[in-house]
């Protein structure tokens, strides 16, 4: 769970950071946080951990709250040949099949539509 604040603290595209969850005990790790990213959109980072399962989910939006992109494996999709891995773009009825992603991934990917839009 440090590893992913330390990807966070470094970023170059992360202007605020708020943790609103933060475990890291043997059986269960949580991190949960609000990123404030440098072009005023905000992304949403959830990680849990145990020893049986493991769920994440990044919520990428606008300062508005319009969805850009959120990637996650909850497993509401099993017709997705990636299931339970899949991402939301634009809009929440628009699923697309997705590779398991991390944060660092999630962060370059955004770092790249950021500069593309500067």
């Amino acid at each position: 769970m440090y590893y992913f604040l330390h990807l966070l603290q470094k970023s170059k595209i992360v202007s605020d950071l708020d943790i609103l969850n933060f475990v890291d005990e043997e059986d269960i790790q949580i991190f949960y946080v609000k990123v404030s990213l440098i072009d005023k959109s905000i992304l949403f980072v959830r990680e849990l951990a145990t020893s049986t399962e493991s769920k994440y989910s990044y919520h990428w939006q606008t300062k508005t709250g319009k969805l850009i992109c959120r990637w996650d494996n909850a497993p509401h999709y099993p017709y997705l040949k990636t299931f339970p891995h899949h991402k939301h773009k634009g809009s929440k009825q628009n699923v697309l099949p997705s590779e398991e992603i991390t944060l660092e991934k999630v962060l370059k990917a955004i770092e790249k539509k950021i500069k593309k839009s500067q």
